[in-house]
């Protein structure tokens, strides 16, 4: 019997939803499972129509020539992307994830940037059927994003997303510059993963602070007319986290409180408790010379990571989403950092 059919035996057993916790745990770890089963048949599957391809080319019919490449580059393309996801071992690698974007040094063409960079994890989510969810939105009423807060929610999506962490540099002639002049501007990306019900963490009431205040959108304008959004505050650690987008305080307290988990595991993990600057390394400073990854529309078209030297020329497909490149040339180069 393979493990799924067991799971599956044990989902309809009277008894199942008894323990609700164990519940979830099976129920994700059966998820898991069939999605790399379906991903290899997937694979199979694209083998075989390349097989039949060959055998008309082979018969004298040339006509599938270029079918047979496009069909091979996929096939290369989707085996690495297979590959890559057997570096994704770590306990909360298979989870949705929570990614912080703040404006840095750059005045508004770092707000901008900060747009822009939301826009291309939001883009980057739509490829690949993730669902992305906006949970907290600074808008700035001049131009872009001092701050935001977005969901993806899929499997292995902070596994992937875990690459993004850190300083992102932008170096472009600003629009908001009449002289046109070319400006280097900065914002900061944090990654999180959204915990589920069934991780358990200790939190005292005791040592938060929460704050109430009214949701507002672009320009100044409210889009709530009571005090729903929420701030908290964990004392002991420093830590803040807001969510507004949700429809009633009460939903934007249990996102923030999702939120305000994912730091302290992070934290925990990092084993620095003092402060949330140590947790954040690199990134505390979001200015010159913390970038993990610089991206050049002037002069030149370019985008580089400074850490695995992975670059790409074509700038607006990166803004586009297709930022996969960087993410699987981090993980290969943490896998034999580890070795």
């Amino acid at each position: 019997m393979g493990k799924i059919e067991e799971n599956e035996n044990k989902m309809i057993d009277a008894s199942f939803w008894n323990d609700q916790k164990s519940a979830q745990e099976l129920l994700k770890e059966t998820k898991t499972f069939k999605s790399k089963i379906d991903s290899y048949l997937k694979l199979v599957s694209e083998l075989e129509e390349l097989e039949m391809l060959v055998e008309f080319i082979e018969e004298g019919d040339y006509s599938f020539g270029n079918e047979l490449t496009k069909g091979l580059g996929k096939l290369e393309k989707d085996l690495y992307g297979m590959k890559v996801t057997t570096l994704l071992y770590g306990e909360y690698d298979s989870s949705s994830a929570i990614v912080a974007i703040h404006a840095g040094t750059g005045g508004l063409d770092a707000q901008d940037w900060a747009k822009m960079l939301m826009r291309m994890y939001s883009r980057w989510g739509e490829r690949k059927d993730y669902r992305v969810k906006i949970l907290d939105l600074i808008q700035d009423p001049e131009a872009g994003i001092k701050a935001a807060t977005i969901l993806i929610e899929g499997e292995n999506v902070y596994g992937y997303l875990k690459a993004e962490k850190g300083v992102h540099r932008l170096v472009r002639i600003s629009p908001y510059d009449s002289s046109g002049k070319r400006h280097t501007s900065f914002a900061s990306v944090d990654v999180m993963p959204e915990i589920d019900e069934t991780v358990e963490i200790d939190i005292k009431q005791s040592d938060l602070r929460m704050d109430t205040y009214r949701a507002s959108g672009a320009g100044g304008q409210h889009i709530n007319t009571t005090d729903s959004a929420v701030r908290i505050t964990h004392i002991p650690t420093g830590i803040v986290v807001q969510c507004q987008n949700q429809r009633s305080q009460h939903s934007n307290r249990d996102t923030a409180m999702k939120m305000l988990k994912a730091k302290l595991i992070e934290l925990k993990e990092s084993q620095q408790k003092d402060k949330i600057e140590d947790l954040q390394g690199e990134q505390s400073q979001i200015a010159w010379g913390s970038q993990i990854r610089s991206y050049v529309f002037n002069p030149y078209n370019l985008v580089k990571d400074h850490r695995t030297n992975a670059e790409i020329g074509n700038v607006q497909a990166v803004m586009d989403g297709e930022i996969d490149l960087f993410i699987n040339e981090f993980l290969v180069k943490n896998l034999m950092d580890r070795k």
